[in-house]
């Protein structure tokens, strides 16, 4: 499992000319699964996310939670993160997990960090997305697990 974890002021994502996720300051959250990842790994993926101390304290340092802050998180799916591009020019994703699955782990992982206390929003999986957010330092962190 792979996440590229984003801290935003605000995200959105749009299918088809309708918003069907956003969120205020908080993360948007790229999710890849991997054919093998266990759904233990997915739920220790969500605390981890929940409690990453990257939100700055009243001192400026970076010491704060997302649920400190009060913040969301923007899931979407996207296998393209799972690509081995090794060997030549054309990315091969023969390791992302099958759909059927890899939309059930992602949807666990939504509800994991649901039940953390995190407001969670989503993408629409296997959709052609747009996602626009506004990083907020830049603050980007790859986390795999």
């Amino acid at each position: 499992m792979r996440v590229v974890l984003q801290r935003v002021r605000s995200g959105s994502v749009t299918v088809e000319g309708e918003v069907v996720g956003r969120v205020g300051i908080g993360y948007v959250a790229l999710v890849g699964i991997a054919k093998g990842d266990r759904e233990e790994a997915v739920d220790g993926m969500a605390q981890k996310v929940a409690q990453l101390r990257v939100f700055a304290d009243d001192a400026g340092k970076m010491n704060r939670s997302v649920l400190d802050v009060g913040g969301g998180c923007l899931v979407i799916s996207q296998f393209t993160l799972i690509a081995d591009t090794t060997r030549g020019r054309r990315p091969f994703f023969g390791e992302a997990e099958a759909p059927e699955r890899a939309r059930a782990m992602c949807d666990r992982f939504a509800e994991a960090l649901r039940a953390l206390g995190v407001k969670v929003e989503t993408g629409r999986f296997a959709a052609d997305m747009l996602v626009e957010l506004a990083n907020d330092g830049p603050v980007t962190i790859v986390l795999d697990g």
